[in-house]
């Protein structure tokens, strides 16, 4: 039995291992630190001030307990050619917590993400080249007791 066991880890790990050698599995591909994820956060940044008030729903709690994990939900379900939707925390390290690229499906997006203290949420949805936003503030607390 545990030369089984040894067998089934040299395959996983020597896949693994070919993986990261081909560079299919990479860091900057698993985590948001990509230059150009950082060139579309700024791009986020500078364009906020700019854009106008949107129709669409944007779903977050009001008080989240746990900043690791706070679910947001975009239902812009009913606006024609979106494009994009993302999602902009301000007091983030990093503000542009999520962006999704959409050909062809339908607005709704529904994602986690992590909050490193209470801040205004915003949505941004683009639609037909016109880019719209929602705002939420999220506060961030310990054990959600609201203090």
């Amino acid at each position: 039995m545990k030369r089984r066991l040894f067998l089934k880890s040299v395959m996983a790990g020597s896949a693994v291992a070919t993986a990261v050698g081909a560079g299919l599995l990479t860091p900057s591909m698993v985590f948001a630190n990509s230059a150009s994820f950082k060139v579309k956060s700024d791009a986020a940044s500078a364009s906020i001030a700019s854009v106008g008030e949107g129709l669409f729903k944007l779903k977050a709690p009001t008080i989240a307990e746990n900043g690791g994990v706070v679910r947001l939900t975009v239902d812009a379900s009913k606006i024609e050619n979106v494009t994009n939707i993302s999602f902009y925390i301000k007091e983030n390290f990093t503000p542009l917590a999520a962006s999704f690229n959409l050909s062809g499906a339908q607005g709704y997006i529904s994602t986690n993400v992590k909050m490193g203290k209470t801040s205004q949420v915003i949505a941004l949805v683009t639609a037909n080249g016109v880019t719209t936003q929602v705002a939420k503030e999220v506060k961030v607390t310990i054990g959600g007791c609201g203090g």
